[in-house]
């Protein structure tokens, strides 16, 4: 059991933040009021992470309150390495507290992709959510309507796989510094996955043989990353600058076509929901987030 209660921020509070994320911009209120004091990590575990075969990383890497890094003599490490320490520790609390709040924002009804795949979709900025399980095979294309910094929500009840050689790739702008998948359980990314975005996992977090993240990472907060030949990289770059890392490399995004899931607009798609969500929370509450304790 980890020592990290798990705790939700008051409703109010939350639904502040929801309103905060349109009215102060994505880029710094979701990535670092949101990530906080994790933002600097780029694979964080909690009782170990493993690694086989050559995987580098660029940002921290952490294990709390676990100590075991397996296979660290084939790791290329672009950042600090912080084992059971005070740094590993406050980042857990952070990505916890990120967990809590974004798995709390509302969604509009036309974004609860439950049962549905991921792959072959075009989903434009907010907030999507899946009551149970999540799965990814083939393309997911994320439009960002020529706005960088437009933040993705993907809130999934239990446990999300992508198949093998599976990819999340731009539409219309990008990086993908302000995309963020909320798990339940576990995530297992299938063997050659190009994958993008800030997966925070209940549980643990597998990497299977040469999977990518580019411009993300990989926090588990209860149980271990695995990793597997991989790459981890929390430095993102954007026409505007940069989300995380100064100094970095410009990373290119293919496009295509796919099916496009219908969304309002974009202001209607993050103040309707925000708005509807700050009344309901300070009345009732909203659902808590997998395995959370009301205060």
């Amino acid at each position: 059991m980890s020592p990290i209660q798990t705790k939700l921020w008051p409703r109010v509070p939350i639904a502040a933040l929801s309103l905060a994320v349109l009215l102060g911009g994505p880029s710094q209120v979701m990535a670092q009021a949101t990530l906080g004091c994790s933002q600097s990590f780029a694979v964080l575990g909690a009782t170990t992470v493993t690694n086989t075969g050559a995987t580098t990383i660029k940002g921290n890497l952490g294990v709390y309150p676990g100590s075991a890094i397996t296979g660290s003599g084939s790791i290329t490490l672009i950042g600090a390495l912080h084992q059971n320490n005070a740094v590993a520790m406050q980042a857990q609390g952070c990505a916890l507290s990120a967990f809590n709040s974004l798995f709390l924002l509302p969604f509009p009804p036309g974004n609860d992709l439950s049962t549905q795949d991921l792959g072959g979709m075009t989903l434009q900025p907010g907030v999507y959510s899946f009551s149970s399980l999540a799965q990814l095979t083939g393309t997911l294309f994320l439009d960002f309507l020529t706005s960088p910094n437009s933040p993705f929500v993907f809130q999934i009840g239990s446990s999300f796989t992508t198949a093998s050689g599976s990819s999340v790739s731009a539409v219309g702008g990008g990086p993908f510094g302000e995309v963020y998948w909320l798990i339940g359980s576990s995530a297992t990314l299938g063997t050659g996955t190009a994958f993008q975005g800030n997966i925070i996992a209940k549980t643990s977090i597998a990497l299977q043989t040469g999977t990518t993240i580019v411009c993300g990472r990989a926090i588990a907060l209860t149980g271990a990353v695995t990793m597997d030949n991989n790459v981890v990289s929390n430095d993102c770059v954007s026409p505007g600058g940069t989300s995380g890392n100064e100094n970095s490399t410009p990373i290119g995004f293919p496009g295509g076509n796919a099916t496009v899931v219908p969304e309002p607009s974009t202001l209607a798609l993050l103040v309707v929901p925000f708005g509807v969500g700050l009344v309901a929370l300070v009345r009732r509450g909203r659902r808590s987030p997998p395995g959370s304790v009301r205060s």
